[in-house]
């Protein structure tokens, strides 16, 4: 779904622009989410010699959910056009598959983050912070830009978390505003890291939270409002969201929301799409 009013439209999976990057680079390990073993470096059974999977349109069928809920965030076609200028990983001289495989999870945190960054950029609570978040971003995309071998050896840990202390002096802002009464959010409302995996939190007052690197999976939060709540790096696995409200929840991706369960009552950010798979659900 385009996302032009933040200038995020370009950090969106465009797999006719990839060489399959995904389906090579990156290893699976057979569990509920994938249907197979496949070390990084080897490509995918599945893919096609025109870099297309061949079971796209049954993979949750075939045991490939895994796959229906990643998204490189454009890293795919950034590396394939720009860094490695349009060449394949199937030619091109020795060692030049092995290095586009280094740089695409390189290329893919960078561009997560700017997702971040962008969408920080779009809140207006956020406004104290608005320059060194242009600043931020600015060296993100710089970085994005460098030469394989400048990727490769880039220290990807140190800039996160450069980027990390931002967002969240970010969130700090965000969620004080949309805590009831102003202030800062209650220390109930502090659920970074938390183990809330199968948690009965139907209805709960989450307005506000932060749940930042919260494992939620399989969580009851059906009919829970997440007005305003930090999301960054929830894990929302199989998490019922059904009649949940998070309307103005901030540092949600796509991926988040497709691997949970809603319905057609869940009020998401403008900039998510509803994933096609909780309409079959409903």
């Amino acid at each position: 779904m385009p996302d032009r009013t933040s200038g995020r439209e370009t950090l969106r999976g465009d797999c006719a622009r990839c060489f399959g990057l995904c389906c090579v680079a990156l290893p699976f390990a057979a569990s509920a989410d994938f249907a197979l073993d496949k070390p990084a470096g080897t490509p995918c059974p599945h893919l096609g010699g025109d870099h297309r999977c061949g079971i796209h349109a049954v993979l949750r069928r075939r045991g490939f959910t895994g796959c229906t809920v990643y998204d490189c965030f454009g890293a795919g076609q950034k590396v394939s056009q720009v860094t490695f200028g349009g060449r394949d990983w199937r030619g091109g001289p020795p060692g030049h598959a092995r290095q586009m495989f280094t740089v695409f999870p390189v290329m893919r945190q960078l561009h997560e983050m700017l997702w971040y960054l962008a969408e920080a950029l779009t809140l207006p609570a956020a406004r104290p912070v608005h320059p060194d978040l242009r600043r931020a971003l600015a060296d993100t995309e710089r970085l994005t830009l460098g030469t394989p071998a400048e990727l490769a050896a880039l220290d990807v840990a140190a800039h996160r978390r450069r980027v990390d202390a931002l967002l969240l002096r970010t969130s700090e802002l965000i969620r004080a505003a949309a805590t009831p009464g102003g202030g800062r959010p209650g220390r109930r409302k502090d659920r970074r890291g938390a183990d809330l995996a199968g948690a009965r939190l139907k209805g709960a007052d989450l307005r506000g939270a932060t749940l930042r690197g919260a494992c939620l999976i399989a969580a009851d939060l059906t009919g829970a409002d997440l007005t305003g709540a930090d999301l960054i790096g929830a894990d929302l696995r199989d998490a019922d969201l059904t009649d949940a409200d998070l309307t103005g929840a901030f540092f949600l991706t796509q991926p988040q929301l497709d691997a949970a369960r809603g319905s057609a009552n869940t009020r998401l950010p403008a900039s998510l799409a509803r994933p096609a798979h909780w309409t079959a659900q409903s």
